[in-house]
């Protein structure tokens, strides 16, 4: 007994010892990617993935990636920071081109690269229909996190993250749907197939939506950011877990809800502040859990496995990329048709080229059952077309981008949104301290030096805007823009307060549920 209970101890000062290695390569590589500006080419996930290899090259192994670290653990706080941060007034605009490429195009994946690599390799169709499952979710955070960089089109971040949001479910629910046939568990019937997969995502947002509006509700009975802040990362594991084991789809949960917390709960049950700082805190831990994944892809490579699957591989990658014209340039043209979406064919290609696999693919091609022969040709195979999307398509969309000419003026927009908060926050101060020299307790002459700074730094702000202004005039239109946003979120707000202080009631009439809906913050 004595020896099991060191063995344990030990055990577990192993693995504590190498997730706290883990946590310190990942966060520095990280941290100096930001500091470096040499190293700011490269998006902090894509440079991760190449430290990772340079390991895996070396036969340093971290730690053993299992489906279930990346889907219960590491999925659900990545997906609600995507869902929680996501606008709904954004969203809702091109939720049809949206729904088109989250599920048909992941319908056109699975077969689109399943009976290629039949034909071609001589793979099991039902093998090959699970690779097709693995690599039909797209993973597009070094990708967006590039387009906010070098300011390409709002809407075409939208596009990317909103297909990326719920192609990840729609990607595990076929997968759940496809692992049992060739393990002779299940069988493929069209209309048993729609069934399940019908359950599998109403289940899911079901349980979201109870979930996401209970919160919502609840956090109006009380104002304290700490308790608010952990509501929210109780409800995407929770959500995730209570509804697997109802049945569902635990990505669609988590997605559904945190849609709705970040778009209404927030709105209504949060003050500003207790807003700016969930989202805080979501993006701290969005970034802390992508720089343990990517390494850890990385890290996971098998030089020697991919070298002999290398005709596997490079069958897989043109068939990936093939099927991902096909889904993005026909269900374009069709949803420009249907609806009028308008989406250009150069944004088109960058959605088509920045389509990544990554976390979730590897998920589902770890979770593979071990009894199914040719596990270890899918894992290599989705392992392969991860490594070519994230080092040759992400490190190339920039060239892309610049080349089709979606390279915005974010930056300026952005460096002129900070000027104005400046001069709103320079103001405020001037305005207290006019009121504050009326008092006689405040020395003369250390309160007209305070003047003069602060008068000083609003001149300066003053002359800069005016600069910018001049320069880029086109600017000027960001100030209605703004000023829309922000009668809104008065708006927005008043409800909300009424709602909180039992003055209105919580069940809204459309008019009102729709101008919280819409209202999101700006400081998000």
């Amino acid at each position: 007994m004595a020896i099991e209970t060191t063995l344990d101890e030990a055990s577990i000062k192993q693995s504590l010892e190498q997730f706290l290695l883990v946590l310190s390569i990942s966060l520095s590589v990280a941290t100096l990617s930001r500091i470096f500006s040499w190293l700011r080419q490269i998006p902090y996930t894509l440079l991760l993935v190449i430290v990772g290899l340079f390991l895996a090259f070396v036969d340093v192994r971290l730690v053993n990636l299992s489906p279930e670290l990346i889907l219960e653990i590491f999925l659900p706080p990545l997906l609600f920071e995507a869902a929680w941060n996501i606008r709904w007034r954004d969203l809702k605009d091109d939720l049809f081109p949206v729904s088109l490429f989250a599920i048909v195009g992941v319908i056109i994946s699975v077969v689109g690269i399943a009976f290629p690599l039949t034909w071609l390799t001589g793979v099991p169709l039902t093998t090959a229909l699970l690779v097709g499952a693995c690599l039909s979710a797209t993973d597009p955070v070094s990708v967006v996190a590039l387009f906010r960089e070098l300011g390409a089109g709002k809407r075409l971040t939208m596009l990317m993250e909103g297909e990326s949001l719920f192609n990840d479910g729609v990607a595990v629910v076929a997968f759940m749907l496809l692992v049992g046939i060739p393990l002779g568990t299940s069988e493929f019937a069209l209309d048993t197939t729609i069934a399940r997969f019908l359950i599998f995502v109403g289940v899911g947002i079901g349980i979201g939506s109870l979930v996401g509006f209970g919160i919502s509700y609840l956090t109006q009975r009380f104002d304290l950011p700490l308790v608010e802040q952990s509501l929210t990362l109780v409800s995407a594991y929770g959500t995730y877990l209570i509804t697997e084991e109802l049945g569902g789809s635990g990505v669609i949960g988590v997605v559904t809800v945190g849609v709705i917390l970040g778009n209404f709960g927030s709105r209504i049950g949060m003050n500003p502040r207790t807003r700016l700082l969930v989202s805080e805190f979501w993006e701290f831990l969005a970034f802390f859990v992508n720089s343990i994944v990517f390494l850890l892809i990385g890290d996971q490579i098998r030089y020697s496995r991919l070298v002999e699957n290398f005709g596997l591989i490079a069958v897989t990658i043109g068939a990936v990329l093939l099927t991902r014209a096909i889904a993005i340039y026909g269900l374009s043209a069709l949803s420009n048709w249907l609806v009028k979406s308008q989406i250009g064919w150069r944004d088109q290609t960058i959605l088509w080229w920045g389509g990544l696999r990554g976390s979730v693919s590897i998920a589902l091609a770890i979770s593979v059952p071990i009894i199914l022969p040719g596990r270890d040709e899918i894992i290599d195979m989705v392992f392969g077309v991860v490594l070519f999307t994230l080092l040759v398509q992400g490190l190339t969309t920039q060239w892309f981008l610049e080349r089709l000419g979606l390279v915005g003026d974010q930056p300026i927009r952005q460096q002129y949104s900070e000027a104005i908060a400046r001069r709103i926050a320079l103001n405020r101060v001037l305005n207290y301290l006019l009121e504050a020299g009326k008092e006689s307790e405040i020395d003369p002459e250390f309160y007209r030096y305070e003047l003069n700074l602060v008068q000083g730094q609003l001149k300066s702000i003053e002359e800069e805007i005016e600069k910018l202004q001049n320069q880029y005039p086109e600017l000027r239109s960001l100030n209605m823009q703004q000023l829309r946003e922000k009668l809104l979120d008065i708006e927005a707000d008043t409800y909300a307060e009424l709602i909180r202080a039992g003055r209105l009631n919580n069940q809204l009439s459309p008019v009102l549920q729709e101008i919280l809906a819409e209202s999101t913050e700006d400081e998000r």
